[in-house]
């Protein structure tokens, strides 16, 4: 069968195509702009650093397209050079057709398959993020964090890996079913364990010191009623000086966490606004709503992949054995992003949508609009943000709708 080789090269192509158009005209856009602060944005940042937010904005369109190409040149070369069946060879001759050996294939294969991107996470962050200064890494934590990351992979991935081949064994032609129970699961209880067993091992989690600052946050839950476990502050200036906050786990297990780059750079009412707005995603039902589209999304995707493990054609497109889950699960993985692509704007649009409800919530928990709006704009300074994307551009990618567009909507 030769029609999926060619197929996949079509669509992979087909999105590498359309990526850099995009990436393209979102150059042209910033270009346009550069130099000259558009009336709209006055008092958003002055021109000087407007100018620098155009450089990065290039810098990172440049690098960001020669990752693309990059990346779907490895693509190609994983699929077409009789890698995988050298590999699946090797793994499975420790023992042929069990549960481990394949679990160790999928497991191993992606480690290895993450090597090549090593270089240009390093340059992203020692290069590109040294160069705007943003990065607060050093040479040897990076080396640690791949380090680790590998750890966690091979500790965590094996098992379940392990278990979803297995299940094969054990409840015949439906596993599929149970694999989708097992995995989602799986996800439910990360949320709790997450900052708690895994976070640690990178970030320190303390909890905000005591003052006016915890106060006036805790009274903002109360005031909502958002009644989280503690507020914490992760010390996220020990790798970059970009900032963020947000909520994990769920139930009695919810936490807040601040970075302490965001504390750092806004005042107390305007923290108050973004806690108010992570608030607001729970209170408007954005978290289950997402966790209903995830399990839909899964649900669909294994049995997708029980259909294509019993095709005759698929594994065997690639030099694989027909029927082999394992392999079949790595294909897909391969393969699930470019058809996904083509969706993500909906799935943006929709993300976008959740981002201004959640902006209503905090200038309603506030009573103005003006915390938020400071708090979006001091953001956008320190993190040297695009504030003239190509509406194409942020149409397809951004899960937020940019300064203008939520200053408008918080002015109405």
């Amino acid at each position: 069968m030769h029609w999926l080789p060619l197929t996949v090269v079509f669509l992979l192509f087909l999105r590498l195509a359309v990526q850099l158009a995009l990436e393209a005209l979102n150059r042209s856009e910033t270009r346009l702009h550069a130099g000259v602060l558009p009336g709209a944005l006055t008092g958003v940042m002055d021109e000087a650093t407007f100018a620098k937010s155009a450089d990065y904005t290039l810098a990172k369109s440049h690098f960001s397209s020669f990752e693309l190409v990059y990346d779907a040149a490895i693509l190609l070369i994983v699929l077409f050079s009789g890698l995988l069946p050298w590999l699946w060879a090797h793994f499975n001759a420790l023992a042929p057709g069990a549960a481990w050996s394949g679990a160790l294939f999928l497991v191993g294969t992606g480690v290895l398959l993450s090597i090549p991107g090593w270089p240009l996470d390093w340059w992203s962050h020692f290069r590109l993020e040294e160069k705007y200064g943003f990065n607060k890494s050093t040479p040897g934590l990076w080396v640690m964090d791949q380090i680790k990351s590998v750890l966690l992979g091979l500790a965590i991935g094996f098992p379940l890996a392990w278990g979803l081949l297995a299940l094969v064994g054990w409840v015949g032609p439906w596993w599929w079913v149970w694999g989708f129970v097992l995995l989602f699961c799986f996800q439910l209880l990360m949320m709790v364990l997450y900052p708690k067993l895994i976070l640690p091992l990178f970030n320190k989690l303390s909890p905000l010191p005591e003052g006016e600052q915890k106060t006036r946050l805790l009274a903002l839950s109360e005031r909502t009623d958002f009644r989280a476990k503690t507020i914490e502050v992760i010390d996220g200036s020990k790798r970059s000086g970009h900032s963020n906050a947000y909520f994990t786990g769920f139930g009695r297990f919810r936490r807040i966490v601040l970075y302490d780059t965001l504390i750092a750079q806004l005042g107390q009412e305007e923290l108050e606004a973004v806690l108010a707005h992570e608030i607001g995603h729970y209170k408007r039902g954005h978290i289950p709503k997402r966790l209903v589209t995830a399990a839909l999304m899964l649900f669909g995707g294994f049995g997708v992949v029980a259909w294509l493990a019993q095709a005759p054609w698929f594994n065997a497109s690639f030099g694989l054995p027909a029927g082999a889950l394992a392999p079949a699960f790595l294909l897909f993985g391969f393969f699930g992003g470019l058809v996904t692509f083509w969706f993500s704007p909906i799935g943006n649009w929709i993300s976008r949508k959740h981002e201004y409800e959640a902006d209503a919530f905090a200038k309603n928990a506030l009573g103005s609009a003006a915390p938020m709006i400071g708090a979006l704009r001091k953001l956008a300074q320190k993190n040297l943000s695009n504030l003239t994307p190509h509406p194409l551009y942020s149409a397809v990618y951004y899960s937020h709708p940019t300064i203008t567009e939520r200053e408008r909507s918080l002015q109405r």
